[in-house]
């Protein structure tokens, strides 16, 4: 949900605002209670609250208007106007209390970025509209306009109907006084998902259709299409099915005529079912959110980890050019300019694509996550990645030890398939560094798995993976290193299983990691 900032209030938000706020009070105008029109639901408190939380302490005196407004128009109040000016300054400045509580306690994550917001939300909400309606009920107490022995009644009938006016509604105008979210109300509304709200509305008939015969005892299986919306859509899937189902309370209360009790219970109810929907709806959409971010963290990390590789494979084409530049120098200060320096030049243009190769597989990978699977010998790959930790095992003064791999292809992203076996043996050379010299040993080795896939093991003599390990390790984030970042394992992992394969660790007194990958159909024998 969007931060509501502060902003100028102009004449026609204070139109909006007013007109508004008389609308939603004539819509709710059911059952008034001993002359001051208390309704069991109330839903213009919502739309004061999200104009002061908007637009601060400039909105007050509008909101004033508005109360004055509505009970001249809607309720028609035998009330004197100097007490009534009173009541709306006082009913005004509550709210303005109510909303500055909510946009300091929130700050710039909106009402219902969170669960944690979502509660705050409530909390807040409830208090303070607890104190308002003391404070509204005492004024009109003090000043004669309400018997003493209504008091109490009043004032439970007033709380309870701005409460559940507020919570009912609130989400709901506030999305709709937001371009973007509007957007997206929209988008669900012409959408497959509107088919959540078609049943929304043909449970919400049948609830009412058998709601005199049953008492409405029925009325809680509402919650099964909310909850579907919620957890489909999140939270504005959510406040759409809470919406229709408010929607149809309000209809079902004037064709039925149901009692002020009925109506309240009905009401009570609506306001559990809305807490709950919003509950979901907000949970999903924070879940969604987190993935999101998880997902761009891992592609930047993975990107991270593949640049290791291509650095290799640009140094490569790079050293070449490098040499046949200086050949071409050296043939040109000699008069050359026949076909030795047409050759030259051609091996120049080569390694240049060579090169234009390796890096337009890096920017695919940015844009897309595209891999490009080519026929690579297992054999060749694991002695490519041994050697290039052969010197750091020399200075580690670590065993390392290449076993023959059996003579297969495979069908994988060469980059990416470098970058989990360097994950790996980085993970296994880690693992050895604190045994004593001579007890430092890492094992590479593969062997076929029937007809159809190879697994690939790296052993390491580190002090191995426990049962309470295992269950972590693969997670992002997780690392027991305290300079990690807990990524290679998961990117690894990740990989594999993009490739068809699996990876995984064993239980062992010594470090045991095993990846299978499926092979080509129609491998040749020998290298």
């Amino acid at each position: 949900m969007p931060k509501l900032a502060s902003r100028q209030l102009g004449w026609r938000d204070t139109w909006l605002l007013v007109a508004g706020y008389v609308a939603l009070d004539w819509v709710s105008h059911i059952h008034p209670l001993h002359g001051l029109d208390v309704t069991p639901w109330s839903p213009a408190p919502a739309l004061g609250l999200l104009f002061l939380m908007r637009y601060g302490g400039r909105a007050v005196l509008p909101l004033a208007l508005a109360i004055l407004a509505a009970d001249a128009w809607a309720r028609d109040l035998p009330m004197p106007w100097l007490l009534a000016c009173g009541l709306a300054l006082l009913l005004s400045a509550g709210y303005w209390l109510i909303a500055s509580i909510l946009r300091r306690r929130l700050g710039s994550k909106g009402m219902f970025a969170d669960r944690r917001g979502l509660i705050d939300w409530v909390t807040i909400t409830v208090i303070g509209i607890l104190f308002n309606s003391l404070l509204f009920i005492a004024a009109l107490a003090l000043t004669g306009f309400l018997p003493p022995t209504t008091v109490v009644e009043a004032f439970l009938h007033y709380w309870l109907g701005d409460v559940v006016g507020i919570l009912v509604s609130m989400p709901l105008l506030s999305m709709l006084l937001d371009t973007r979210a509007r957007t997206r109300l929209r988008r669900l509304l012409l959408g497959r998902e509107s088919l959540s709200l078609v049943s929304t509305g043909s449970v919400l008939a049948l609830v009412f259709v058998a709601g005199k015969m049953t008492e409405f005892k029925y009325f809680s299986v509402l919650f099964l299409p909310i909850a579907w919306a919620a957890a489909r859509q999140g939270l504005a899937g959510a406040v759409l099915t809470i919406g229709l189902t408010q929607l149809g309370v309000i209809v079902a209360s004037r064709l039925l005529g149901l009692s002020a009790p009925t109506l309240l219970e009905l009401e009570v109810l609506v306001l559990v079912l809305a807490l709950s929907g919003f509950f979901i709806g907000v949970v999903v959409d924070e879940k969604q959110r987190l993935t999101a971010e998880l997902q761009q963290t891992l592609r930047l990390a993975a990107a991270g980890e593949m640049a290791g590789a291509l650095s290799h494979e640009l140094h490569q084409p790079l050293t070449a050019l490098l040499a046949y530049t200086r050949a071409c120098q050296q043939l040109l200060a000699q008069g050359e300019s026949g076909e030795r320096l047409r050759e030259v030049i051609d091996r120049i243009v080569a390694e240049s694509q060579r090169a234009a190769d390796v890096v337009s597989r890096l920017r695919d990978f940015f844009r897309t996550g595209t891999t490009r699977l080519e026929r690579i010998w297992l054999r060749a790959i694991l002695s490519s990645v041994a050697v290039r930790f052969s010197e750091q095992a020399k200075l580690q003064e670590i065993e390392l030890v290449l076993h023959p791999a059996p003579p297969c292809a495979l069908w994988v992203d060469r980059l990416q398939f470098e970058v989990v076996l360097r994950n790996l043996l980085a993970n296994a050379f880690e693992a050895v560094a604190e045994r004593p010299q001579g007890e430092r040993q890492v094992r590479v080795s593969a062997y076929q798995e029937g007809s159809g896939r190879v697994c690939v093991m790296v052993e390491d003599s580190g002090p191995g993976v426990s049962e309470e390990m295992v269950e972590h390790l693969f997670e992002a984030f997780h690392s027991s290193k305290a300079s990690g970042l807990g990524l290679g394992l998961a990117i690894s992992r990740a990989i594999i299983e993009a490739h068809g394969g699996n990876l995984w660790a064993e239980v062992a007194d010594h470090g045991v990691f095993k990846l299978v990958l499926p092979l080509e159909e129609k491998a040749a024998d020998g290298n």
